[in-house]
C-alpha cells in the first residue's frame, strides 16, 4: 500500500490586465488583485512560498510559487 508522505504544488500565476480598462486603472487593478491573493493566502493559512515575483512590462505581475496541497505535510519543500 502506498502513502504520501509530502507533497507539494508548483505553480505559475499570471495576473492579467483588464484590457477593457485604461493601461493606469488596469495596473492598479493588477496590484489590488495580487495583495487580495497574498491576504486570502494569509487568512487561509496555507503553506506558500514566492519563488520568484516579477512585474512584466505591459504591469501585469507573474510569480511562481511553491504550495501545501491539501494537508498533505510539505517536508521541507518550502524551506
Amino acid at each position: 500500500m502506498k502513502h504520501i508522505q509530502s507533497a507539494c504544488l508548483n505553480q505559475t500565476v499570471h495576473f492579467k490586465l483588464n484590457e477593457d480598462f485604461p493601461h493606469a486603472s488596469a495596473v492598479r487593478k493588477i496590484q489590488e488583485e495580487y495583495e487580495s491573493y497574498k491576504e486570502l493566502i494569509k487568512r487561509n493559512r496555507t503553506k506558500l512560498k514566492i519563488i520568484e515575483e516579477k512585474t512584466l512590462g505591459d504591469g501585469s505581475v507573474v510569480i511562481k510559487v511553491k504550495k501545501q496541497i491539501n494537508d498533505y505535510d510539505v517536508g521541507d519543500y518550502l524551506n
